[in-house]
């Protein structure tokens, strides 16, 4: 059976114990490896491979044992509860291998849970599980992580009390960062707040949120669209001793107007901006207006067609550069 986005989420908070298998394909190796441990530890439990509930075997090693999987799928178990027989990094290889275990599959054996990379919708490994009454198929797509994601780790990670504020900048965070490092910036600020039964404030966030090159971008495009032209070089110059290229700072500058421009066109009230910066880019759209920052943009798409021109000799930092004393003294005029 093939789950879709939505109630993959769901079933990957509660599996269902008397499943055959599942199936977590995607190209995201980290976005794979979360969903796996989160539906694992929720078949068996905290102290499922304590008890030998988990049989855990690499792909490369059952092409090498074949009998492996079928061994791990009958066992008998010591202790009671759901049994798990963990294949990770399945390939189109041993995709005959666990098919065939899949088939023999009975009330009482172990769950199959396998993990691969991509697969194609003509896929045999794909096709035995979405197929399979019971058994189930997620394709993981490098999205965004959903609000009931987002959710779900914060409760994982003990937080509650969350204002509206504070879940927009997680919100925020959730599409900048890696899922890995969004998931140990959640276990962070669960630790950050233990004890603490006061409201998780954005300064808590910022504070447990790792520190990247984002950060300081941010800072000179809050300078350029404050008009603060004087200060362009000097964060410039941080920004390029730090290794940040120039087609990074043009793209981060683009999605910045973009988002400008979006709330300075919005008439539903809420317009949907997030971040630490909410309240300064918001301000920013205002004084700007509609018109000005089409032009910022035009501006940004030019330098960003001169980097990506072959006869562009010009060092690519300074043209960029350029182009944001140019914006800074647009928003004085």
């Amino acid at each position: 059976m093939k789950l879709s986005a939505g109630q993959a989420n769901a079933y990957f908070a509660k599996p269902d114990a008397e499943a055959a298998g599942l199936l977590i394909y995607g190209a995201d190796a980290m976005r794979i490896a979360l969903k796996r441990q989160q539906a694992v530890a929720a078949l068996i439990g905290p102290e499922g491979e304590t008890e030998m509930r988990l049989t855990r075997m690499a792909a490369s090693d059952l092409r090498k044992d074949p009998a492996l999987l079928m061994d791990a799928l009958k066992a008998i178990g010591f202790f009671p509860g759901p049994r798990v027989a963990l294949v990770e990094n399945a390939t189109e290889q041993v995709g005959p291998i666990i098919t065939d275990a899949l088939a023999d599959w009975g009330a009482g054996d172990a769950q199959i849970i396998v993990t691969a990379g991509a697969l194609k919708p003509t896929s045999k490994l794909r096709k035995a599980f979405e197929s399979h009454k019971a058994a189930f198929a997620v394709g993981i797509y490098d999205n965004p992580p959903t609000r009931d994601e987002i959710e779900q780790s914060l409760k994982d990670a003990g937080i509650a009390n969350l204002p509206q504020q504070a879940m927009h900048m997680l919100m925020d965070l959730a599409h900048n960062l890696e899922p890995g490092d969004f998931r140990q910036t959640v276990e962070k600020i669960g630790l950050y707040k233990l004890g603490d039964p006061s409201p998780i404030s954005n300064q808590d966030i910022a504070a447990c949120a790792p520190t990247s090159f984002e950060a300081e971008i941010d800072d000179v495009l809050i300078v350029i669209g404050d008009g603060q032209a004087n200060a362009i070089g000097p964060v410039m110059q941080r920004l390029q001793a730090q290794g940040v290229n120039a087609v990074t700072l043009c793209i981060g500058a683009m999605r910045h107007f973009r988002t400008l421009h979006r709330a300075a066109v919005d008439t539903t009230g809420r317009p949907q901006v997030w971040g630490p910066n909410r309240d300064k880019m918001l301000a920013q759209a205002r004084r700007w207006g509609p018109h000005k920052l089409e032009t910022a943009l035009t501006v940004l798409t030019d330098t960003d067609l001169q980097l990506r021109s072959a006869g562009q000799h010009a060092p690519a930092v300074a043209l960029v550069e350029r182009a944001f004393i140019r914006l800074a003294m647009l928003a004085t005029r």
